[in-house]
């Protein structure tokens, strides 16, 4: 959306384009594509000399010894790293709101979250500047929010950005009237005027210019960019539904899109900055699915080759940490080398899901390897002793105790040398697996390194397939294998004693939602491996079953801290306590959607009650809340599964027009519109002990196969809570488990298209007839 041409002339006045550091990705955000400018090139290098003469939050004493400011009372890690600024921040809310009014003075809003890189940057050179901070006390109400702890508040001012300038991200710089209208704003702007570019003091003084002598049109053009916005975020539906055989076309369109930005080379859809984009790959493997079903298997192959390239070359290159697993955020180059170090916790959970998919489909435990690699990383690193899960670990880290500054990646960087003195006799074959060179690495790429930052460093990446190493060293790929996972550990232990990244140990509900479901997930799925298969460092090799007790402890957590069992109200989030925000669409949606994992692939009925729960409180209004009402709706009854159907059918109305005009920024809600046009969804109802190793063993079988339209039902007919749940909201179901063949410790049924096999009562026989109903699906085709 361009701003109108009066706000245009304003904004080209009194600011530039802001410098963006690589942008950000959030679900939250509609996806808007940056036209790049013609000064791109003098950007990046501007960007690149703030990010080598600054780095992030000094080690030593907190604010050198100034007085704290009201942050200091605050439960957010971001907020407490600005507890010290000479800035007089104030958090979001109505101390900040009201001295804004009573002075009439405009506010400046300063939004990031603690383990940004750029947030670091800006805040040592400009939020601990004493002359910055002297402008900002005298002319504006500075206001700091953490955009983890109130994403409504980011939403809305992001939204605003992004129109503007095609793009956006973090720190957003938003300059506000005292009525909380958007005057201005960007992303990170450097702090003194360079290359014939203002600065942000010289900014400051602009926009306090503005403020004096042309309020007016600011605030009237603001409040057009305002009600353009308003009226596209709040669309209305046409029609109740959206007829099914567009749902087909909006997979197809939003596959051949991404199939056209494929990179044969590396891998990944677009260009870099390459960003891990899971849910496209979801949509890729929703696509190689529906082939399959067709009959299309030519099709069906080069989608997956899309996908299985993709993986191996993220899982091969620096993005990657191999020493402790888990992914970086994304790799500024575009063969997935050199990364934007921080980790996400929302990345973890959702590229662990696509690998378990992947290895599904494929058999292959490379896949498999690498999701037990994420989920590893996360249980040893990343959760709480109550069994939370933790947001997020910073980019940033002092090179050695007592260093004045942080520089990024200097927890996962190596030089030669270090590894020599580590590995001994097995430091050249570690060297030459992961390309170390005395001089530094970083130079597969132009845009890896420009400003050589990382010159004699080393980002560990794999340029070629381990069985083609071992055989150069003469060794079985097991022996081979084994070695790297002992250099490994080694490093592991080394680079254990380094001062650590920032660890956010914020607990936010919707993405502790999205590890559960990966958790949930991975408990079944990887009991089909071969027994015998070895793990090699950063794997553990755990029973699965353990992933199952992680994801349920987390749950716990959330029910036990952030729920209100007499509202049926979640909170946003937690640390030493929850957080004043409630909880908002994401949080009940990727929650719901972790609840109805654990019970699918864990059994426990009260999952499913709680899931049930949260939905009737949730306003459906993304893709994650349409696919887990089409997956309700099959669980219920024809009353109530209807309307699960008919809300669904008026969310994808509404968002009609964004489908077929802009499907690839939306390619889990394509899938829903699928979804919801499958004429029935399968069914696979589990009677017996759940307890019994024999049900176990049904429980993975009926996951054995790929097919993201597929509910498994569990139910101990002996339990007279479940049976009870059944006869009231699926007496069909209920029957089933009664007439169950008895004696025997677990049957299975498999429904669809309104008929049920003839039960089952092994494992394999299941597998045999969940592969058989891929061929059916092609024959009736």
């Amino acid at each position: 959306m361009a701003p109108p041409a009066a706000l245009a002339r304003v904004i080209s006045c009194l600011l530039p384009p802001p410098l963006r550091p690589p942008p950000m990705l959030s679900t939250r955000l509609l996806r808007l594509r940056h036209r790049p400018s013609s000064c791109s090139s003098p950007l990046r290098f501007i960007a690149a000399a703030a990010m080598s003469s600054s780095s992030s939050s000094s080690t030593a004493a907190p604010g050198g010894g100034r007085k704290p400011n009201r942050l200091a009372a605050e439960h957010s890690p971001y907020l407490l790293q600005h507890a010290h600024n000479p800035v007089d921040w104030y958090p979001w809310g109505d101390e900040a709101f009201e001295k804004a009014r009573k002075l009439d003075i405009p506010i400046f809003l300063s939004i990031g979250y603690s383990t940004c890189h750029w947030c670091h940057v800006m805040e040592v050179e400009s939020f601990e500047n004493e002359e910055v901070a002297k402008i900002l006390n005298d002319w504006f109400v500075s206001i700091k929010v953490d955009r983890e702890e109130r994403p409504d508040v980011d939403k809305v001012y992001m939204t605003y950005v992004s129109a503007l300038y095609g793009g956006g991200g973090w720190p957003l710089t938003v300059f506000l009237s005292p009525n909380l209208k958007p005057l201005m704003g960007g992303t990170y702007f450097p702090p003194d005027d360079k290359y014939g570019r203002p600065g942000f003091k010289t900014i400051l003084r602009k926009v306090k210019e503005a403020w004096d002598t042309k309020r007016d049109a600011l605030e009237k053009s603001g409040n057009v960019v305002i009600e353009q916005l308003r009226d596209a975020l709040s669309a209305k539906a046409s029609s109740q539904d959206v007829p099914n055989d567009v749902a087909v076309l909006y997979i197809d369109q939003c596959v051949e899109k991404l199939a056209s930005s494929y990179d044969p080379k590396f891998g990944g859809f677009g260009s870099a900055p390459k960003f891990p984009r899971p849910v496209e790959d979801c949509i890729m493997l929703y696509k190689f699915r529906k082939h399959m079903e067709a009959r299309q298997e030519s099709e069906a192959q080069n989608i997956m080759k899309m996908v299985t390239h993709t993986l191996q070359c993220m899982a091969r290159g620096g993005v990657h940490d191999h020493v402790g697993g888990g992914f970086h955020r994304y790799s500024v180059d575009e063969c997935w080398h050199v990364p934007h170090f921080e980790k996400m916790l929302y990345d973890q959970g959702q590229i662990a899901n696509v690998y378990l998919d992947t290895y599904v489909i494929t058999g292959d435990e490379y896949y498999s390897s690498v999701a037990r690699d994420i989920l590893d990383y996360l249980r040893r690193d990343m959760i709480g002793e109550d069994g939370e899960i933790f947001s997020a670990e910073d980019a940033d880290s002092a090179e050695y105790e007592g260093a004045p500054r942080k520089k990024e990646g200097s927890f996962y960087v190596w030089t030669s040398q270090e590894i020599e003195d580590t590995l001994g006799e097995n430091a050249e074959l570690f060297k030459n697996h992961y390309y170390v060179k005395s001089s530094g690495n970083c130079d597969l790429s132009g845009m890896s390194d420009p400003h050589n930052e990382f010159s004699g460093k080393n980002v560990l990446i794999e340029r070629r397939p381990g069985s083609l190493m071992a055989s150069k060293y003469g060794k079985s790929v097991d022996e081979y294998y084994g070695i790297l996972g002992e250099c490994r550990q080694k490093l592991f232990d080394v680079r254990s004693k380094r001062p650590r990244p920032h660890l956010d140990d914020k607990v936010i509900v919707s993405w502790n939602g999205l590890a559960i479901s990966a958790f949930a997930r991975a408990s079944q799925i990887l009991k089909s491996g071969p027994p015998g298969t070895k793990f090699y460092f950063p794997v553990a090799g755990c029973d699965p079953v353990e992933y199952l007790q992680v994801a349920e402890k987390a749950a716990n957590f959330i029910k036990e801290k952030l729920y209100d069992a007499n509202t049926k109200r979640l909170q946003h989030s937690y640390r030493n306590g929850p957080a004043k925000a409630p909880g908002f669409l994401d949080d009940y949606a990727f929650l719901i959607n972790g609840l109805l994992d654990l019970y699918e692939y864990g059994g426990k009925i009260e999952w499913l009650l709680w899931a049930i729960e949260l939905q009737v409180i949730q306003p459906s209004g993304n893709s994650m809340a349409a696919i887990n009402m089409v997956r309700l709706s099959s669980i219920f009854d024809a009353t109530k599964s209807e309307g699960y159907k008919r809300n669904v059918e008026h969310l994808l109305a509404v968002f009609e027009t964004r489908l077929k005009e802009l499907g690839i920024a939306l390619p889990l809600m394509c899938c829903a519109a699928d979804m919801l046009s499958v004429p029935s969804r399968k069914q696979v109802v589990l009677v017996g002990n759940k307890a019994s190793p024999e049900f176990q063993d049904m429980v993975a079988a009926a996951f054995s196969s790929y097919d993201p339209n597929r509910t498994v039902i569990q139910i101990d007919a002996s339990n007279m809570e479940e049976m009870a749940f059944w006869e009231s909201n699926n007496a069909n179901i209920a029957q089933m488990a009664r007439s169950s063949p008895s004696g025997k410790p677990a049957v299975a049924h498999v429904c669809q298209e309104f008929k049920c096999s003839p039960p089952v009562t092994s494992p394999g026989t299941l597998r045999e007839l969940l592969n058989k109903t891929v061929a059916a699906a092609g024959s009736a085709v």
